[in-house]
């Protein structure tokens, strides 16, 4: 590839592109990397002319094209990113700096390094997806020369492209990349099984030629008879798709068949329908081998009818059908579809059906541990696909192992953060349901529902994760205000001060610029970290009298733990909206029963039941009353004891006596309790007592049940 081929290349797919850019690009990347070779031997100017071609290939826009002439001058050459700016300008400065790794990191840690740049990589596609196609342009070329590389570097590049790179192109729509990363990784890693593969397939390559011919005639004749113009293709399958398929199903070499696919393309959507029609009017179809992509596209806009038939000779034959501009998209994939305008002038409609690429790269932002990114990315990128509807049939796509929760926040983020449960076809289903092909969910929400840290040990999508965190984050942060609040007005007014009086005697702002915060809330909140102690604040204000001792730093940071538990919303104390409150583990109590609060050091109120075994003895002072506000619903943990005789079935009937309370079971155990009898015990989540007394009820009417008690620690 030289210059003037790659100028032809870009004006044939874009005639009116103005290319000064890109000769200009050329002269100052050859100059810059001047002197410098390849592995090869080869110049190094031949990469990035590579890269460029390769974009070309994908058909993108002059800038991403230069782009790929200039993606090593930073990281190998003594050129800048300003200085990339001043000659090309900001967009391609910003380009280039996106796909330039990050210097080596003081640490040494190579994993983690190597982790770190693709966060950034990440971080700069979120903005600009033209970062990504680059990076794959130039994964691309660099794999086709990786004979050249040692053996280590060799088969870590190919492990590195299958693990990650290859899914990512699948993910992106771009097929053409994603087995080229495939079949190239497939040689460096197992060079024996692909040779002993392709050799099987030599063998009978004459053969399967023929049945090619013959199939791909026999279907052009059927359609023209229907008067369809139809182009019809066949092809054997990759090796590595071979490979993995007999890895799956566990076939040996003299096991391979059905290696051999067609393809059908058609003028519009209506004749794909049609042409299917025919198709399995001739051969007779394969049960649960149909897959509808048209009217249901896959999340990276892939459209396309699949079906298995039983062929001539009763042969399998795997048959695509779809449209020339479905089968641009198959190949090109989100690069056929990107366009670049301002926000304003963007078709919103693809812009929604492109967010979950969006929602997947800025995912990297949220993770510390780098290593853990590369670990939860790869998660994401081969999760399979499962399709499910509103209740307005609406079909909207999710990896496999999402759940309700996940669905809530797609539909909305108030929706998620409200969410409390959901009903799938029709049946009420915890927030841990994962979501199966076909589902129709709408989700349950009530406005004392909000995030809990559990929320994050079962949600999959990025966007989920990502606004379950926020809110934790924000929730602990307006916790530890409302503790510092509490411990600075509770210090400084045992020397008859307070914030009112601070603030106007204009101490408080003196106070602020002591501690460098712009805001009182910045204050409390360190206070409630223990980032500031009330001890340094009254040496400000009174200098020379200590502060009484405050909460133990041990028990400041337990405040981190905190994001175990909701929020506290639904109990009134004594009118006071800024105490802290918290729900005792001992006793659990529900929404309707009797309860009381016990003021803690630094902690503010705990709830306990009226009952609670632990506040005998507790002091008077401490005690306070608190009471439900109207209309509370607060889900808990509560354990249950059922003692019952012991006869067959009468687990399954205390079960549906529970279900039919309308409580989900959240675990369930049954021991032996002497002579014809059992202790059953079941962990429940409620969330007002008239649920408590509901479930009771009905278990008390299931023949054998003895007893029933609540448990309390």
């Amino acid at each position: 590839m030289n210059l003037g081929e790659l100028i032809v290349k870009v004006r044939s797919y874009n005639p009116t592109a103005d290319l000064n850019a890109v000769e200009q690009a050329y002269r100052f990347s050859a100059k810059v990397h001047r002197g410098q070779k390849r592995l090869s031997g080869e110049p190094y100017l031949t990469h990035p002319m590579a890269v460029a071609s390769l974009i070309a290939d994908m058909k993108l826009d002059v800038p991403t094209v230069v782009t790929g002439l200039l993606h090593d001058t930073v990281e190998d050459t003594l050129a800048t990113v300003d200085e990339i700016g001043e000659r090309f300008g900001p967009e391609v400065a910003g380009l280039v700096d996106g796909v330039t790794k990050i210097s080596r990191m003081e640490s040494g840690e190579q994993a983690a390094a190597e982790a770190e740049n693709l966060r950034k990589m990440f971080i700069a596609s979120a903005k600009d997806i033209r970062v990504l196609l680059v990076k794959l342009a130039d994964r691309a070329h660099n794999l086709r020369t990786v004979d050249h590389l040692p053996q280590e570097r060799r088969k870590k590049m190919a492990a590195e492209s299958l693990d990650l790179y290859a899914p990512l192109a699948n993910r992106l729509g771009i097929h053409w990349l994603k087995s080229e990363f495939e079949e190239t990784a497939f040689r460096v890693l197992w060079e024996k099984e692909q040779r002993r593969i392709r050799e099987t397939l030599a063998l009978s390559r004459v053969e399967r030629d023929g049945y090619i011919g013959e199939v791909c005639g026999l279907m052009t004749k059927r359609l023209k008879e229907a008067a369809i113009d139809a182009e019809v293709s066949g092809r054997p399958k990759l090796a590595y798709s071979i490979y993995r398929k007999m890895k799956e199903q566990g076939l040996d070499y003299d096991e391979i068949h059905d290696v051999v696919g067609f393809r059908v393309l058609v003028d519009s959507e209506r004749e794909c329908y049609d042409a299917l029609g025919l198709i399995h009017g001739n051969w007779r179809p394969v049960p649960g081998r149909f897959r509808d992509y048209v009217a249901l596209p896959k999340a990276n806009l892939y459209q396309s009818l699949h079906t298995t038939v039983i062929g001539p000779y009763g042969e399998r034959m795997e048959v695509q059908v779809r449209t020339h501009e479905m089968h641009r998209v198959a190949e090109f994939g989100i690069a056929a579809h990107w366009r670049y305008k301002s926000s304003s002038d963007k078709d919103s409609d693809e812009n929604e059906r492109l967010e979950w690429l969006q929602s997947l790269l800025e995912w990297p932002q949220q993770v510390e541990d780098p290593r853990q990114l590369l670990l939860t990315f790869k998660e994401d990128l081969f999760a399979d696909e499962v399709i499910v509807f509103t209740p307005k049939g609406e079909p909207l796509t999710f990896s496999k192992g999402e759940t309700v929760v996940d669905f809530a926040y797609r539909i909305h983020s108030e929706v998620g953060e409200h969410c409390a449960g959901a009903r799938v076809n029709g049946q009420l289903t915890p927030l841990r349901y994962q979501l199966q092909a076909g589902d129709t969910v709408e989700v349950i929400t009530t406005e004392d529902q909000t995030p809990s840290s559990d929320w994050l040990k079962f949600v999959r999508s990025p966007r989920a994760k990502e606004r379950i965190m926020g809110h934790l984050k924000n929730a602990e942060k307006a916790r530890a205000r409302a503790l510092g609040r509490k411990l600075f007005e509770r210090d400084v007014g045992r020397h008859q001060l307070s914030v009112a009086k601070l603030q106007r005697e204009g101490r408080m702002a003196e106070l602020l610029k002591r501690f460098n915060r712009s805001e009182e809330k910045e204050l409390f909140e360190a206070v409630g970290y223990g980032r500031v102690t009330t001890k340094q604040v009254l040496d400000f204000l009174v200098p020379g009298v200590a502060a009484e001792p405050t909460l133990p730093k041990r028990a400041l940071k337990s405040l981190l733990r905190f994001l175990e538990r909701r929020p506290s919303r639904g109990v009134v104390v004594n009118a006071d909206e800024e105490a802290m409150v918290h729900f005792a583990k001992c006793c659990q109590p529900l929404p309707g029963e009797d309860i009381v609060g016990f003021l803690t050091r630094g902690r503010g109120v705990m709830v306990h039941s009226v009952d609670c075994s632990r506040l005998a003895g507790a002091r008077s002072e401490r005690i306070l009353e608190v009471e439900w506000e109207k209309g509370s619903r607060a889900p808990r943990h509560v354990k249950i004891e059922v003692t019952s005789r012991d006869r067959p079935g009468l687990l399954a009937g205390m079960s549906q006596a529970i279900a039919s309370a309308g409580v989900n079971i959240d675990k369930a155990y049954v021991r032996g309790a002497g002579k014809d009898a059992a202790l059953n015990v079941f962990d429940l989540t409620l969330s007002t007592s008239e649920d408590f007394a509901r479930v009771v009820r009905n278990l008390r009417r299931v023949p054998g049940v003895k007893d029933v008690r609540r448990v309390r620690t």
